[in-house]
């Protein structure tokens, strides 16, 4: 016996259910912190605040790529230390298939990171 459309449907009802009432009470929020918030325009709020100091010069500095670099790659080998310790933990039921694996993984990991130390993106200038 197969299963109707609606008992199928019906399983899913409190999952729509709650994502309608959530995407309508955000509206709601935003509509009524829109209608009831305060509208007062002062020169002294509408100006930029860094410290309780006044800005001096530009107020926009970018920063060099090289920042974002570093932490990007900060990112990806620390996410794959993360990745070892499940490894550490299981390593005894895993046996040799498991051994060989995380050499091949540790091997790509290798492989990235010397990439990046040839094409200099560790290199602080």
């Amino acid at each position: 016996m197969t299963p109707s459309l609606n008992t199928y449907l019906g399983s899913y009802l409190g999952i729509v259910v709650v994502l309608i009432m959530g995407v309508l009470l955000a509206v709601i929020m935003i509509g009524a912190s829109h209608i009831l918030g305060p509208r007062r325009k002062n020169p002294l709020k509408d100006m930029p605040y860094e410290s309780g100091l006044p800005t001096v010069g530009a107020t926009w500095a970018p920063f060099d790529v090289k920042y974002y670099i570093v932490a990007l790659l900060f990112l990806l080998f620390d996410l794959e230390c993360v990745y070892m310790y499940p490894w550490a933990v299981y390593f005894k039921k895993l046996g040799v298939f498991g051994l060989i694996e995380m050499f091949i993984f540790i091997f790509i990991l290798l492989v990235g990171f010397v990439y990046v130390w040839k094409k200099g993106a560790l290199q602080w200038e």
